[in-house]
């Protein structure tokens, strides 16, 4: 098995190799577009599953809304048009005919032009609005809480399997009500859940605060988002809540009468995560051996590795291996008893490594004679020998453990590399360092595009922890009344 490129040498490869060494995704025949295999798509499912049942907690309903956006409709809201106009894919045509000048080739049927072009969709809100219009009449019509599970199409010309590509799966929530401050609580609750699925289920500590007038969802009023550390200081956009005020229900003219019996328009919401948290599941916590998973997002919690020399032995071991498999069933513990006889359990070793499996345990004649195992934890690189009795509950533990260690290291990480700097020359050299760095901003989208072009670096977000402090811009000299978060980012 190759050993990867490490994460010093350099990150970039390092990330690329795990992806594909650990059968998480590929590159498929389309550019920019990938194929996620079975590995990489289970860990999708977990996440999935989890956010589905927070946000089925939070009241909300699931549906499905076409791939396709008639180009007037998605022309209707013109910020949010402008803003993914340059990464549009555009259907033309319907049908292909043989070419007659080239047998057994294909041509686009000229006469089968679309009366009206469509976009595939690289965001749903123009589609669905125009939908609402036929659900909303009334404010006993609101609120309406839509979640969608989907993909969607953004032609991005530099590609990075999970982390930008150019079809990718999401769900992204659409949220109709009938007050400003309805609409303000709902943007605020779903960057809540988005959060406690990073810290809870990912491991993953976030900051969580408001974009800047030129970071913001293109028709939005106010975007909210989570922000995580990668290791190698860069910042990863994990999750984004929009406060779409009510510039979409005027674009698609959606009005209600209120309990007043005036006509208003419509206040909406929009919210989503996509398989970039893939990305940043990994960036989070693997290392040079491989992925790392944290237990409550692992497809195999546990896995099982027998140990023997001949058929005798294989037999106890086997019996033994799938009772403690059982076991781990019944308390919920999601895993794998590896008894194939076409690989070796050195083999099976490193191969359970890679793929960031948390535990891992090794049974042979010995163990059983002794009436123990062995345990290796993945995070810690680890092993320990542990008796069979009450195996259950002390792995049960183990992955709780496993899961908090995870976390308290990516937040150690991040708390060491968070700075503050007061001038632009330290500003820079903390970037270069790869660090967070808090610093004062005159306000203008100037001076943020200014920094932007010098340093590669953006204001991830104003966070909403951060107190007023007086100072001065590092790049004007200019007032500010606050720090903001920068950082160079994916």
């Amino acid at each position: 098995m190759k050993k990867l490129t490490s994460r010093e040498e350099n990150y970039s490869e390092w990330y690329n190799e795990l992806v594909l060494n650990a059968g998480l995704a590929e590159h498929s025949a389309v550019r920019g577009c990938m194929v996620i295999k079975p590995y990489g798509y289970a860990i999708w499912e977990k996440i999935q599953a989890q956010l589905d049942k927070m946000f089925k907690e939070t009241g909300h309903e699931n549906a499905y809304f076409p791939l396709f956006v008639p180009k007037s409709l998605f022309e209707a809201e013109e910020k949010n048009a402008e803003g993914f106009a340059k990464e549009c894919a555009i259907v033309t045509h319907y049908r292909l005919k043989n070419d007659p000048e080239n047998k057994g080739k294909l041509i686009v049927d000229p006469a089968a032009k679309l009366e009206e072009e469509l976009v595939v969709r690289p965001t749903s809100e123009a589609i669905i609005w125009n939908t609402y219009k036929n659900w909303i009449q009334s404010y006993r019509d609101l609120p309406i809480l839509i979640n969608q599970w989907a993909n969607v199409v953004r032609w991005e010309m530099r590609t990075r399997l999970f982390l930008r590509t150019a079809e990718f799966l999401w769900q992204e929530g659409h949220t109709a009500h009938a007050t400003h401050e309805e609409a303000m609580e709902e943007t605020r609750r779903m960057l809540d859940v988005y959060a406690e699925f990073a810290e809870s289920f990912m491991a993953m500590p976030v900051i969580k605060g408001y974009k800047t007038e030129n970071e913001r969802f293109a028709g939005a009023d106010e975007t909210l988002c989570i922000e995580a550390m990668m290791q190698d200081g860069k910042a990863l956009q994990a999750g984004t809540s929009h406060f779409l005020g009510q510039n979409f229900a005027k674009a698609f003219d959606v009005k209600f009468a209120n309990s007043e019996g005036k006509l208003d328009y419509v206040w909406a919401t929009s919210w989503g995560v996509s398989t970039r948290l893939m990305g940043a599941l990994i960036m989070t916590h693997s290392d040079n051996n491989g992925l790392v998973l944290p237990p409550k997002l692992a497809p195999i919690q546990v896995v099982i590795v027998p140990i023997y020399r001949n058929d005798d032995e294989f037999a106890r071991v086997n019996e033994a291996g799938e009772r403690i498999r059982k076991d781990l069933l019944a308390k919920g513990i999601s895993v794998k008893f590896d008894n194939r006889d076409t690989h070796k359990p050195g083999w099976k070793f490193n191969e359970y490594e890679l793929k960031g499996v948390p535990v891992r345990i090794a049974i042979g004649p010995r163990d059983l004679e002794n009436n123990q195992v062995e345990l290796a934890r993945r995070d810690l690189l680890t092993k320990e020998t542990v008796s069979m009795e009450n195996l259950s509950g002390h792995i049960l533990n183990l992955l709780q453990e496993i899961q908090d260690n995870l976390c308290k290291k990516a937040l150690d990480f991040r708390t060491k590399n968070t700075v503050k700097a007061d001038d632009y020359e330290s500003f820079k050299a903390r970037l270069d360092e790869g660090c967070f760095v808090l610093a004062h901003w005159d306000g203008s989208g100037e001076t943020e595009e200014l920094i932007k072009d010098e340093t590669k670096a953006t204001i991830r977000c104003i966070p909403f922890d951060s107190d007023a402090e007086k100072g001065t811009c590092i790049r004007t000299g200019k007032p500010s009344q606050r720090r903001v978060l920068f950082a160079r980012a994916y």
